[in-house]
């Protein structure tokens, strides 16, 4: 009985490492691909908040080395993320009986381009969006602008993750 126990978990043991690289994130990344690169997200939406971009960047790139065994490079990445923040708008989503704003939304939209040099099939190209209500009688400023661009951040890498090297 006592080697039954020691055959099936090394059976167990040997189907994770013959299935090539398995991340318990969900992530499939191929053998060859060891390294990946962030590039600047230049914003170019029309409201251009200061800083944004590199608080994207640093949210990605630390998503990816925490979700991933892969190096973080700054050039000649096996595997490329780039692209551009496209969209930081705020806008009221409810109103109230006398026609003010109850809520306002801040929405920013990612625009990717995703390319894998080792298998350029998986390259891609979309974009993504997420969004933060918050009550119309308060301003996006101080904590209440950190606490948005966290949480919208947070979809919006996780979103990404599973596109590009989780194939959700």
């Amino acid at each position: 009985m006592k080697y039954i126990k020691y055959i099936f978990l090394s059976i167990i043991i040997s189907t994770f490492i013959s299935c090539g690289v398995y991340s318990f994130t969900g992530a499939s990344i191929p053998a060859d691909v060891k390294t990946f690169q962030v590039n600047r997200f230049e914003n170019t939406s029309l409201l251009i908040e200061p800083g944004l971009e590199l608080l994207f960047q640093n949210t990605l790139q630390d998503l990816i080395q925490n979700q991933t065994n892969l190096n973080l490079v700054t050039s000649n990445g096996d595997i490329v993320y780039e692209g551009e923040i496209s969209n930081y708008r705020v806008s009221p989503t409810t109103a109230t009986s006398e026609n003010t704003a109850a809520q306002n939304r801040l929405t920013i939209g990612i625009k990717l381009r995703f390319y894998n040099k080792k298998k350029p099939e998986d390259d891609l190209e979309q974009s993504f969006s997420f969004f933060y209500d918050y009550p119309a009688s308060s301003q996006l400023i101080g904590s209440q602008k950190t606490t948005a661009h966290d949480e919208i951040f947070e979809r919006l890498t996780q979103d990404i993750f599973n596109a590009t090297l989780a194939k959700w």
